[in-house]
């Protein structure tokens, strides 16, 4: 950016938002020193600190936009890794309410690469960027402030296994923790608001196992998607692993406390209760190859940093810190890299990020992707929250247009452009759709599957 804003800006977490946040800030600062509690340099698999990175992940459009934007080949380095990059309408097989969508070329990427794998890739490239350090296993305590508490000065942290406490000094400290932030207890403790919270509780849980198939029941798609909807509550993300020795990862999902079982035969009658049997039918027979558990996501939290009126100097929050996504929708990591490119914008003003305007400017970025997640998830009748007409009118919308996009490759582009947070989810209701959606009012649904047992069904494990 030209003009160096101070000498040292600490990241608190190194996770795929921390990473992308230490990129930008790589361009201001002198120093940039990452801490996390895991080890970061050289690590290929899941790391603890990220247990679900075991479990399904992705990039929605605009995510692979930015992240390609600020790690400029790297689509191409994931793709010489094994990763089959692919069209996110024509190349993945949607199931909406046990209904085909329709096919068509979206003209957006896909990149099915598992966490792991695109996080190692991410954090070779900041770890070769100048000025940048990594601080490994190091808990941390908390953020120091001057006598008068209006500025932080630095972070506290301890070396895990032992080790005094000790203050590392810092121009700017950026909590990137994660759901499990402390900052709200460290504003409370230093005579400031916590924010105000919105919560909606969905308990829900993935169960992810691994598989070798003898067969491909892809074939030049990229994955087989049935999503959760109301009326058919239980989803699954099924898709080939990389590389070429035909390994596939199926993550599900289920919410309401209705979690996929993390035994063999449990998880198969689970599977076989989706409406899409193609899965069921690939795996039944296939070989186990790794378990990778359970992970239980109890509720979306968004903290409302931009309402607080005060706040201590030099230090910001970020990624989930702020606001914590079902990940089902697949948005966090890329609300994470939308937030990346806030904070570069608030850097170039050539001081370090005014909170009220970061604040603001992050607020913006989460609220599309909160109200498109919020809405969906308030579509279930066992979900707790307000559902104001605007809500109930969009949901009702929604299953409309998602009925009509059996039909219409059209309206599926739409969607997904809308999900990929492209374009803003008002975009669904343009006179365009909407005529397209009456087109097809009164039409069946096409593309329908043959619907599995009832969620109370348990099958035996095939011999």
């Amino acid at each position: 950016m030209g003009r160096q804003i101070g000498e040292r800006a600490i990241v608190l977490g190194g996770s795929m938002a921390g990473l992308l946040a230490a990129t930008v800030l790589a361009e201001a600062y002198a120093e940039v020193l990452v801490v996390d509690r895991d080890e970061l340099d050289g690590v290929t698999g899941a790391r603890r600190g990220a247990p679900h990175g075991r479990h399904a992940h992705g990039l929605v459009a605009r995510g692979q936009q930015v992240f390609e934007e600020l790690f400029p080949g790297l689509t191409e380095e994931l793709r010489t890794a094994g990763v089959r990059p692919g069209d996110f309408g024509s190349a993945i097989r949607w199931y909406f309410n046990g209904h085909r969508l329709a096919a068509g070329h979206s003209g957006l990427l896909s990149v099915p690469a598992t966490r792991p794998v695109l996080e190692y890739h991410v954090r070779r490239r900041v770890q070769d960027m100048p000025g940048v350090t990594f601080l490994e296993r190091h808990d941390i305590l908390g953020v120091e402030t001057g006598a008068d508490r209006r500025r932080v000065v630095g972070a506290r942290v301890q070396r895990r296994g032992g080790g005094s406490p000790e203050v590392l000094p810092a121009d700017l400290v950026v909590d990137i923790t994660g759901r499990g932030s402390r900052t709200p207890v460290w504003l409370e403790e230093l005579g400031y608001q916590r924010p105000q919270e919105s919560r909606i509780r969905v308990d829900l849980a993935y169960t992810t196992r691994h598989f070798a198939l003898d067969t491909d029941p892809f074939g030049k798609e990229l994955a087989i998607i049935p999503v959760a909807t109301p009326s058919h509550p239980r989803g699954a993300f099924f898709y080939r692993m990389p590389g070429d020795d035909g390994q596939v990862q199926l993550s599900l999902t289920g919410i309401l406390g209705d979690h996929p079982p993390a035994d063999l035969d449990g998880f198969l009658a689970f599977t076989r209760s989706l409406p899409v049997p193609d899965i069921y039918d690939a795996v039944r027979r296939a070989t186990p190859t790794l378990d990778s558990g359970t992970f239980k996501f109890p509720a979306s939290v968004r903290r409302h940093y931009e309402r607080l009126t005060r706040f201590p100097g030099n230090f910001l929050v970020m990624g989930d810190a702020v606001c914590s996504f079902n990940p089902v929708y697949g948005q966090g990591m890329s609300v994470a890299a939308l937030e990346t490119l806030a904070l570069r914008s608030q850097l170039r003003f050539g001081a370090p990020p005014d909170f009220r305007r970061f604040f603001q400017e992050v607020a913006a970025v989460v609220d599309a992707p909160w109200e498109f997640a919020a809405g969906a998830d308030l579509g279930y009748r066992g979900v707790e929250g307000r559902r104001t007409p605007r809500v109930r009118l969009a949901n009702a919308y929604v299953g409309r247009l998602q009925r009509a996009a059996t039909h219409d490759a059209e309206l599926t582009n739409a969607f997904i452009r809308a999900a990929g947070l492209i374009d803003p989810p008002a975009s669904l209701m343009r006179p365009r759709a909407l005529l397209r959606v009456l087109r097809h009012s009164f039409r069946p649904p096409a593309g329908a599957a043959a619907t599995g047992p009832t969620p109370t069904h348990v099958a035996r494990r095939p011999s």
